[in-house]
């Protein structure tokens, strides 16, 4: 009887243990930790340097006063767009238009004086065929109607030069754009005679020029170098500024130096830039996005899923087994705001983990399952 008690007993403990077993499975199994994961995906990409730079109007004038006179008027208010004709400065013109009045004068005196010289040269030269009066007469006749002539065209020339003069008074703008404030106020002497004054600046701005400068060594990669500079869309440069604006922005290249300066070691580059709602102003900062290569079979992860530790960036693969691996990796370029280039470490296909980074580890279980956007 005892034999058979303690041979119960001992195939208890067995069955005991087996099921002790079993639900320690069971339990590693359900504490398996969910993570999301994604993808390892594979796109064209094109890479970018950003480069600083300094927006100009599209045309830049100082307005001046070619006249010596009084400001008597100033028709537009300081930083408000002008037409083209738009009258903005009128400077006294009443000297300028007396000296139009005498050139005038003197012109009908020439005038006047030529058709008696033209008549009077035609009366001799008649007498003079009927040999009524000598050669001597007929060559003073024919002198004084010259000089009558050349009279004529002097007057002419005067009243062309005052008409000039006086139409400095009234300046008007030669396009459309934005005008700073004047210089000189209502009632302020001007000497424009002498040389001219600049009374304000006008800007036409519907199209702004970003400048900027790349070293040479950016110029050896970006535009000598193969890279698929062929596929590389030059008109569509994006601009981007310290604020962001209501509208985004593109520039078309448009100007490359011919030489490097020996003093800064760099390019001058520009770039158009089209202004419909008037946001651009010339002189504004901003950055220029330069794309210098193409990469069409780009491997791309999103770029809050990589960790930087001693050795370098890694990202935590999970494997066919469900378990956390430690990856190391190289990266490059970040791309469409929030996806990072991998050149080294994965392959198309991988799963990586997206969340919860700093609660998994090398070689843990967990249960993967994959987002919902890459």
């Amino acid at each position: 009887m005892k034999h058979i008690v303690i041979y119960s007993a001992a195939a208890l403990t067995v069955v005991t243990s087996a099921c002790s077993s079993h639900k320690s499975d069971k339990s590693d199994a359900e504490r398996a930790m969910p993570v999301e994961v994604a993808e390892v995906v594979t796109d064209s990409v094109t890479l970018y340097k950003e480069y600083p730079g300094t927006l100009t109007a599209d045309k830049t004038l100082n307005i001046v006063a070619r006249v010596s006179g009084t400001v008597s008027g100033a028709n537009y208010q300081g930083g408000e767009e002008v037409k083209a004709g738009q009258l903005l400065f009128t400077i006294d013109p009443t000297q300028y238009q007396n000296a139009v009045a005498t050139a005038e004068a003197s012109l009908s005196t020439a005038k006047s004086q030529n058709e008696y010289a033209e008549q009077h040269y035609a009366a001799v030269e008649k007498a003079y065929q009927s040999h009524a009066v000598s050669q001597m007469e007929l060559a003073e006749a024919l002198s004084d109607r010259d000089q009558s002539r050349s009279a004529i065209k002097s007057a002419e020339a005067a009243l062309a030069d005052a008409r000039l003069q006086l139409s400095y008074c009234y300046i008007r703008a030669p396009y459309n754009g934005r005008i700073s404030t004047n210089v000189y106020p209502m009632g302020s002497f001007i000497n424009g005679s002498a040389s001219p004054v600049t009374l304000a600046t006008l800007y036409q701005d519907d199209v702004v020029t970003a400048n900027f400068s790349i070293e040479d060594a950016s110029f050896l990669r970006v535009f000598t170098n193969d890279n698929n500079r062929h596929l590389i869309n030059y008109d569509s440069i994006p601009v981007s500024f310290s604020e962001p604006l209501p509208h985004s922005y593109a520039g078309s290249m448009s100007y490359m130096a011919p030489n490097v300066s020996t003093s800064t070691g760099t390019i001058l580059l520009q770039a158009h830039i089209q202004n419909p709602y008037s946001e651009l102003r010339s002189g504004m900062y901003c950055t220029i996005s330069l794309p210098y290569k193409i990469e069409p079979e780009a491997f791309l992860v999103r770029d809050a899923s990589i960790a930087t530790d001693q050795r370098g960036q890694y990202v935590y693969v999970v494997n066919d087994s469900n378990k956390v691996v430690y990856t190391p990796i190289v990266t490059g370029d970040i791309v469409n705001d929030s996806m990072r280039v991998v050149s080294q470490g994965l392959r198309p296909g991988d799963r990586y983990v997206t969340s919860a980074l700093l609660k998994v580890r090398n070689d843990m279980p967990v249960k993967p399952y994959l987002s919902n956007t890459k």
